[in-house]
């Protein structure tokens, strides 16, 4: 069972990753804590928790905008633990950051863990994060990881065209 469970998550991983870099053409005004929020409630989050305080809209396509989220939350769960508290907030009017406490990326590391079939965690398919910079750049926007302020790892978003 635990084969085909992650047989059934490569297939679905794959197919994501076929279609989420097709270039983001039809923006809507999406609520950020309301597709943060759908987001991490479709996720096996165990006992971590999220912290939001981003409180803005964004152009976008909101069905990847949730993949984006997903796919951040189920990496923070799998590499920081079931315990990881992960927060979504603002750097600037432009930039949003998605952090955790976990154990964080190494300096040396941090380029390529967006490389598809990547993963230091056990089961995992190592294309949840190509997945996110697909996502990313199909809507024009840039990622960079950095360490959080607790050593856990720190994706920041510049998304160019707000709402």
């Amino acid at each position: 069972p635990r084969a085909v469970d992650r047989m059934e998550r490569l297939v679905t991983d794959l197919r994501a990753l076929a279609r989420q870099g097709d270039r983001v053409t039809d923006r809507e005004p999406v609520a950020l804590p309301g597709v943060i929020q759908a987001s991490w409630d479709t996720v096996d989050t165990d006992d971590a928790t999220l912290l939001v305080d981003v409180h803005t809209t964004v152009l976008a396509d909101e069905s990847r905008l949730r993949q984006l989220f997903e796919n951040l939350f189920r990496n923070a769960v799998e590499h920081g633990g079931t315990d990881v508290t992960v927060r979504v907030g603002r750097v600037d009017n432009d930039t949003i950051y998605v952090e955790d406490d976990g154990s964080g990326i190494p300096v040396e590391r941090r380029d390529e863990v967006f490389e598809p079939g990547h993963s230091s965690a056990s089961g995992g398919t190592g294309f949840g994060l190509t997945i996110v910079k697909r996502i990313v750049e199909a809507h024009g926007w840039t990622v960079s990881v950095t360490d959080g302020p607790e050593g856990g790892a720190r994706f920041e978003f510049a998304m160019s065209h707000q709402a």
